[in-house]
């Protein structure tokens, strides 16, 4: 079921089986399992998450290389919805755990917001992360481009800047690092700064040693004509040539929301899971790019199929077996 602030009341005493917070493509994969488990499901998206900024998927099995992230998210809500799921645009703000239960509080609407609390035996962490992308004064110019021909993903993009001339935008020497790999695709490559941070004298070295151009002043805007990149002019007024780029900036990870609970293990910003994407808390899984591992669509799908199939696993052996309770007569011999 579709909710919205105009119908929660016929879903806000619901006891969940699980709620997902976050509907990208782990969040989905988890509500379409539960769902087909008989299990009950509330997927709950805040909208513009990292999967919409995929112009092509052009590394999953199956797909025809230019089907859009956008594609993907629409179908699979739609599938999720037809199984039986339920699905809310908001905004976690809070899990809190109850002891046999959680409540999550749910912002709902930008203005005259309303803060509704679901509960749900479980929860299932596939809220993600959004890369930083350089911030220009017309975000537009950046946006033209991003998913395009300017890329956050190296794994999943690096194939398509192979031999091209490469711009990587990164503002700390460990971003940087990421040119030194980027080169088994492209040996072309210019690194800017945007002017953030500083590049040591070692660092400065390296990238000469390499052949690689340190551009230190900010980025004014991205060229081209119809997402297809062209070069980058800098304040300076210095214009870098390149047909594609990468931009090596770091990520905001959504996961606020759990930092109430005790007992979870972190990585850094990631949540520490087992092969069924389950934390360290029994009633809590972690999907794609929130756990420590590779950030991949085909790895968040794969670990929500995991997590849906380990909670119903435990409901399961929880419940009373279903028996055959229909009377059947049995014909007697003589």
């Amino acid at each position: 079921m579709k909710l919205s602030s105009k119908n929660l009341d016929e879903r806000i005493d619901t006891l969940y089986d699980a709620i997902v917070v976050g509907g990208g493509m782990g969040g989905l994969s988890a509500a379409i399992y539960l769902a087909r488990y008989g299990l009950k499901c509330l997927i709950i998206e805040k909208g513009k998450g990292r999967s919409l900024w995929m112009q092509d998927l052009r590394n999953y099995v199956g797909l025809d290389p230019h089907t859009s992230g956008s594609t993907i998210l629409n179908h699979g809500t739609k599938q999720a919805l037809e199984w039986g799921a339920d699905h809310l645009r908001g905004y976690v703000e809070e899990v809190t755990d109850e002891g046999e239960t959680f409540a999550v509080k749910v912002k709902i609407g930008k203005k005259d917001s309303t803060y509704p609390i679901f509960r749900s035996k479980y929860v299932i962490a596939a809220s993600g992360i959004m890369d930083n992308l350089p911030q220009l004064e017309n975000m537009q110019n950046v946006y033209d481009y991003a998913g395009y021909t300017v890329h956050v993903c190296m794994i999943c993009d690096g194939f398509d800047m192979w031999d091209q001339k490469a711009v990587l935008i990164a503002n700390t020497e460990s971003q940087i690092n990421a040119a030194f790999v980027l080169n088994w695709f492209t040996p072309y490559i210019s690194v800017l700064t945007h002017g953030l941070g500083s590049v040591s004298d070692t660092m400065k070295q390296k990238l000469a040693d390499y052949g690689y151009p340190l551009y230190e002043s900010p980025i004014a805007k991205f060229l081209g004509e119809k997402h297809q990149l062209s070069g980058v002019e800098l304040i300076d007024g210095t214009i870098v040539e390149a047909t594609t780029g990468l931009v090596s900036m770091g990520s905001v990870y959504h996961s606020h929301y759990l930092k109430g609970i005790d007992g979870l293990e972190w990585d850094g910003q990631n949540l520490v899971t087992n092969e069924m994407a389950k934390t360290s808390h029994d009633r809590i899984f972690a999907l794609g790019d929130l756990k420590k591992g590779l950030n991949q669509v085909s790895i968040a799908v794969a670990d929500g199929t995991a997590a849906a199939t380990q909670i119903w696993r435990n409901i399961r052996r929880e419940s009373v077996p279903r028996k055959w309770e229909e009377n059947i007569k049995v014909p007697i011999t003589v």
